[in-house]
């Protein structure tokens, strides 16, 4: 048969693609049309996304899309980063330029947050996890910096929302990226009006929650035509990356099963797939979040920093003239001395510091431990830390669901980093599955070709997934040299206490 053309556009917090998902009736072979850069913009103190130069390069894409496919092209869908947003006027246009997560001025909202509405209760009415970068809190930051732009707000988009309705026109607000907002409800599974209320959120801005998989009709014809391209569905993925990443996840089991995954990037999503949420006072506790998932699913999960750490290590060593260079970074961390130093990859030191290798060095040295040194020693840290720091929430998420968790998925661009890879099966002492490295290009382009009648259900989407990628695998390792002292010393860590010498 002729390959149907799905088209992906993918947007992550270091850069973009558009991606092409070529269907042969059994198989879904990936092809990277478009790739560009992608990151903060800094307007004085802060920091923003270009939303306008990504449309541009979308659009660059969608035109090399029709060049090497023409009238192949099937659908096309986004999905992006979570947490950020647009918010649009009642004419729909743009009122300021969106924020970038890690900017400053949610530093702090949380703790203010609670002095309107408890812990417990914002808990209750979203299942989320608490970080100062959520959407809620972003939103808290606005109202108190700019609150013009909330009294003129009609419409509140998460960014692959804002691409749809540049797409098709059409407004919609897609249920897997809203969730991550914390401020739906995490089994009504609609917008929280009481957080709405308590918080004094414009209602009218948050529009009704559309499902993965729907399609909302025709690329706009403005578009197809600066695009040289025809007018192709516009069939809405899960448009939240780890969303669709986890429907990219190789596995025949759906559902809360004996398995858990890793969305690796530039951060860690940490989780199982499970047919309810879990909002047990442990949870909240624990601090782990409740997303949504495809079909009704949850994606009961914690955010890891990722590997954040090594890509702003990297950037600092190449404005020093120091290797820079990924394969050669990890060669140097794999030949480097094990447990020399451990950090808490989730310390706010660590979120947004101005050099990430003084960030690292500073941490090991208030908590008594030998300072890495080299750029080996640096990445060896970040990676040594990450595993263990997987091994930990691993351990909780099988205490939160009551079922043993016996292999770990680990999936997008973060699978390629064989080491890490090695590393965690090590710390977790359980097999590791790598793969796919496009996990939620796939699971992008998957949802709009059962969507369009090419696949009937999650399982035979997973079943094709894994005949059309490469896996590797990784076992633990017999020896478990080291490994036992660096899970105490790491375990100490966490608590706050200094680590002996």
């Amino acid at each position: 048969m002729v390959e149907e053309i799905y088209i992906a556009i993918d947007l992550g917090a270091e850069s973009g693609r558009v991606m092409a998902g070529a269907w042969d009736g059994s198989r879904m072979r990936l092809e990277e049309i478009h790739r560009f850069p992608n990151g903060p913009v800094w307007v004085g103190s802060q920091m923003h996304w270009d939303l306008l130069r990504l449309w541009q390069e979308i659009e660059e894409g969608l035109q090399r899309a029709s060049r090497r496919f023409g009238k192949q092209i099937v659908s096309i869908g986004a999905d992006t980063w979570a947490l950020d947003f647009v918010i649009l006027s009642k004419s729909k246009q743009l009122l300021g330029w969106p924020y970038h997560y890690r900017d400053s001025r949610t530093r702090g909202m949380v703790k203010r947050a609670f002095d309107r509405v408890s812990r417990e209760e914002i808990f209750e009415q979203s299942g989320l996890q608490f970080m100062e970068i959520n959407s809620l809190y972003q939103l808290l930051g606005l109202q108190e910096s700019s609150p013009e732009i909330l009294e003129q707000a009609e419409h509140f988009l998460m960014i692959a929302d804002y691409i749809h309705w540049c797409l098709s026109g059409r407004i919609t607000n897609e249920y897997t990226n809203a969730t991550t907002t914390q401020l739906v409800h995490p089994t009504k599974r609609e917008w929280s009006l009481e957080l709405l209320t308590r918080f004094g959120l414009p209602r009218q801005m948050f529009g009704e929650l559309t499902a993965a998989g729907t399609s909302i009709g025709p690329l706009q014809k403005c578009v197809a035509e600066r695009c040289g391209i025809g007018q192709p569905s516009i069939i809405i993925p899960a448009t939240h990356d780890t969303a669709s990443a986890v429907i990219g996840v190789p596995t025949r089991n759906t559902g809360r099963s004996n398995w858990a995954y890793i969305s690796s990037g530039t951060w860690s999503l940490v989780g199982i797939e499970s047919p309810e949420p879990i909002l047990s006072s442990r949870a909240l506790e624990l601090n782990f979040t409740n997303e949504g998932g495809v079909d009704g699913t949850y994606r009961v999960l914690k955010n890891v920093m990722g590997l954040w750490l090594v890509q702003q290590c990297r950037r600092s060593f190449e404005s020093r003239g120091l290797v820079s260079d990924y394969p050669r970074l990890l060669d140097l961390a794999a030949h480097a001395k094990p447990f020399q130093c451990l950090m808490d990859p989730d310390d706010a030191a660590f979120l947004n510091p101005t050099d990430m290798p003084q960030a690292i060095q500073e941490f090991c040295r208030k908590s008594n431990q030998d300072e890495p040194k080299d750029e080996g020693a640096l990445v060896r840290c970040a990676l040594e830390s990450l595993a263990l720091k997987y091994r930990m929430v691993i351990g909780f998420l099988e205490e939160l669901s009551g079922e043993a968790i016996e292999v770990i998925h680990v999936v997008g661009g973060g699978c390629r980093n064989s080491l890490l890879n090695q590393l965690t099966a090590d710390a977790c002492e359980r097999r590791v599955v790598a793969g796919p490295v496009e996990a939620t290009a796939l699971g992008n382009v998957m949802i709009q070709a059962r969507a369009k009648g090419a696949l009937k259900s999650v399982h035979e989407l997973r079943e094709s997934i894994a005949a059309s990628s490469e896996i590797a695998v990784y076992h633990p390792q017999p020896t478990r040299e080291g490994w036992d002292e660096a899970i105490a010393k790491f375990g100490v860590l966490l608590a706050g206490k200094e680590v002996k010498a």
